[in-house]
């Protein structure tokens, strides 16, 4: 029998129980901090539904997020479930430094006094981890603090010191960011930077290829993270982090060198008027969908379950709306990292993108890619793969099919499907252990790895699903792929019925 590795890998894995999928196709991501890096913690969040873990390298130190990779590694074998890893670099963002205390509670009318001077225990200075930050600001400009939330109007501006008035007050925690609105802030800075390049050598380190690139502005910084690894022989998959206004003017070519994208809408909602960023949200996931590209969407999605174990109405419908958007994934950052309730926080995410999902054919999306191939400006330049993965679409509504078999090497297959969300699931099958962790942030696609060299892989594929459990007697199953060796898209596709 052929790929009896594949057919080991699932009967291991059924041994315990019969397998089964999740119960929603949108993937979970979620930041990993002091709330969440235990392995009791990570194991709970994974049986939620977590698909991704990811470390935000602004915070804490390389031993730290060592121990929490093992950790992370260790909860996903207990569970027998993968997670994928996701490095996200700190890039060239201003940021607080540690405070004297926390949290330091600014209120409104106060003065404050910002420093780039060593600050060793004084309680009414608030240290910053950048040392032009002075040459950026003047009399009058505006600083934005964690996302926003707290705005200082600079009064008076020295060597090191800067005097500010608080605008708008609340408390403030060490190591947030900064953002200063038409005063530069970052623009003489690469998006990848020394520190970066020290992170992405540690993550490789660690066995890690997928990082989310910080403030990028263009298609180089992407190639820019790529060259870097590439010196220690190495390629890496990167996610485009979408947060500042030349991102957005120049999103078609990012689009076009990236492997996802994040629209990160904590500074993005700084960078520009905070009321456009819904209709901007919509057109970064119709662009990525067209081309495949998964793509995630983060910030304060159920922020108030960072203290409360319910999340608020606003925050379920902002979820929802992005999955019927087209987002492939949706991510936790403040909840799950130093928030009360990880794992309710994640089982929450999941109850909503199951119900989302279960409606989405009733509902409709706004920015559909199906009527962009099929009526719009798609079909101008429509190709092969274009063709059969839509054909693939028309295939399952009509005949009720619930399975889609992909192999793939490089993953555009199974993406190629996934961009039209699809209510049945899509399996993909792939020797490349990279593809299958980068598969994590595709909606609906549950990937498996094998390790056969033998080139056909069709009814060994069919025996493996159906001794799973997933697929039984006489059921109907679409297998797509690309129809030579080395060349991905999906360029034929076969309904067979299972024996």
């Amino acid at each position: 029998m052929m790929l009896e590795e594949v057919i080991h890998q699932i009967s291991e894995q059924t041994k315990r129980k019969r397998m089964s999928l999740p119960d929603h196709k949108t993937k979970i991501v979620c930041t990993i901090g002091p709330a969440s890096r235990s392995q009791e913690v990570l194991v709970r969040m994974i049986r939620a539904g977590m698909n991704v873990a990811r470390l935000n390298l602004s915070h804490g130190s390389f031993d730290e997020h060592r121990e929490n990779i093992r950790n992370i590694r260790t909860a996903a074998d207990e569970v027998g479930l993968p997670v994928t890893i996701l490095i996200d670099l700190p890039g060239p963002k201003i940021r607080i430094g540690d405070l004297a205390k926390e949290p330091m509670e600014l209120r409104k009318g106060e003065t404050v006094t910002l420093t780039t001077a060593p600050v060793q225990s004084d309680p009414d200075q608030i240290p910053v981890d950048f040392e032009q930050f002075p040459q950026l600001v003047a009399p009058g400009s505006i600083i934005f603090l964690s996302d926003g939330f707290l705005q200082l109007r600079v009064d008076e501006v020295g060597e090191n010191d800067v005097r500010a008035t608080v605008i708008i007050g609340g408390p403030l925690l060490s190591r947030k960011g900064m953002s200063l609105v038409g005063g530069g802030g970052i623009v003489a800075l690469s998006a990848v930077t020394d520190r970066d390049r020290e992170c992405i050598d540690f993550g490789l380190s660690e066995g890690l290829d997928t990082f989310s690139i910080s403030f990028i502005e263009r298609a180089e910084d992407v190639l820019k993270a790529r060259e870097h690894a590439a010196l220690s022989g190495k390629s890496v998959r990167v996610i485009a982090k979408i947060e500042r206004q030349e991102a957005l003017t120049n999103l078609d070519e990012i689009l076009r060198e990236t492997d996802g994208v994040m629209i990160a809408r904590g500074d993005l909602g700084v960078q520009i008027p905070i009321e456009e960023v819904p209709t901007v949200q919509k057109r970064i996931i119709q662009k990525a969908n067209i081309l495949g590209r998964p793509v995630i969407t983060a910030t304060q999605m159920l922020m108030s379950m960072t203290d409360n174990i319910r999340p608020t109405r606003a925050e379920v419908t902002d979820v929802a709306n992005a999955i019927l958007d087209g987002t492939d994934a949706v991510m936790l950052s403040e909840e799950t990292a130093i928030g009360k309730y990880p794992a309710e926080t994640v089982a929450m995410m999941a109850k909503i993108a199951r119900s989302t999902e279960e409606k989405r054919s009733t509902v409709g999306a706004v920015c559909s890619p199906l009527e962009y191939f099929r009526q719009g400006r798609g079909r101008e330049k429509i190709t092969v793969n274009d063709v059969v993965s839509l054909n693939v679409i028309e295939a399952l509504d009509a005949l009720g099919i619930r399975f889609v078999l992909t192999p793939t090497r490089s993953g555009s297959t199974p993406r190629s499907i996934s961009r039209f969300k699809p209510d049945a699931w899509i399996l993909a099958f792939t020797r490349n252990p990279g593809t299958l962790k980068f598969l994590a942030f595709s909606y609906g696609v549950c990937p498996f790895l094998i390790r056969s060299e033998k080139e056909y892989w069709h009814g060994a594929i069919l025996d493996s699903i159906r001794d799973s459990g997933l697929i039984g007697s006489g059921e109907r199953v679409v297998l797509t792929e690309g129809v030579s060796p080395g060349r991905e898209g999906t360029d034929s596709l076969i309904i067979l019925t299972v024996g």
